[in-house]
C-alpha cells in the first residue's frame, strides 16, 4: 500500500506546486506586463483617491447623475449574481414596475420610452455600462438637476459612447462612472 501512496502523494505535491504556485504567478506576471490597468482593477484615480472601477457598476441615485443598470447584488462584487427570477415571477414584475415608477417620479415630463436596461438587472448585477438609449433617456433629468443645457449633456453622452466591440459585436454603450465624472468636471 505504501508503494501506491508514495507516487500518489508525490504527484499531489507536484501538481499542487504547478497549479497552485507556478501557474498563478505566471498568469499574474503576464497580466501585470501586458494589461497592467485591467489586472489592477481598472481603477479610476483622482487626486490619488480611487473613485471606482471602469469594470464594476456603482449605484447613483442623485438626480444630477446618470443612473446605471439596477443590480440584484446591490452592487456588491462579492455577491455578484442576478435575481434568477423568471419572466412570469410576480416578484420580478413588481421590481420592474417599482423601477419604472421611480424613473417617472424622477422625471415626470419625460415621454420617451423607458429603455429595458434601466429597469432590469444584468446577470452579474455589476454591469458598469448602459445603452445609449438609457443615457439619452436621462439627459433631461440630469441637465435640469445641474442647470445645464440638454444639448451640452447630450454631447457629453455622445463623447462617452463606446462603439461596438471589434466594430461589430454587441451594441454601443456608455460607461456610467466615466460619464458622471465628466459631468462633475463641467461644473
Amino acid at each position: 500500500m505504501i508503494s501506491q501512496l508514495r507516487p500518489a502523494f508525490f504527484m499531489l505535491l507536484i501538481f499542487t506546486v504547478i497549479t497552485g504556485v507556478i501557474y498563478p504567478l505566471a498568469v499574474t506576471g503576464i497580466a501585470q506586463v501586458v494589461f497592467p490597468h485591467q489586472a489592477n482593477g481598472s481603477l479610476i484615480m483622482v487626486d490619488g483617491k480611487a473613485l471606482g472601477s471602469e469594470l464594476i457598476g456603482q449605484q447613483f441615485d442623485d438626480p444630477k447623475y446618470f443612473w446605471g443598470r439596477p443590480s440584484a447584488a446591490g452592487y456588491n462584487a462579492a455577491a455578484s449574481s442576478g435575481s434568477n427570477y423568471g419572466p412570469l415571477n410576480p416578484a420580478l414584475t413588481d421590481m420592474v414596475q417599482a423601477r419604472i415608477d421611480a424613473l417617472k417620479a424622477a422625471d415626470p415630463d419625460n415621454t420617451l420610452p423607458i429603455p429595458v436596461d434601466l429597469v432590469t438587472a444584468s446577470a452579474s448585477g455589476l454591469d458598469p455600462h448602459i445603452s445609449v438609449a438609457a443615457a439619452l433617456y436621462q439627459v433631461s433629468r440630469v441637465a435640469s438637476a445641474r442647470g445645464l443645457n440638454e444639448a451640452e449633456v447630450t454631447s457629453l453622452v455622445e463623447e462617452y459612447t463606446k462603439g461596438r466591440q471589434f466594430g461589430f459585436l454587441g451594441e454601443p454603450t456608455v460607461n456610467v462612472l466615466l460619464l458622471n465624472l465628466a459631468l462633475d468636471g463641467l461644473q
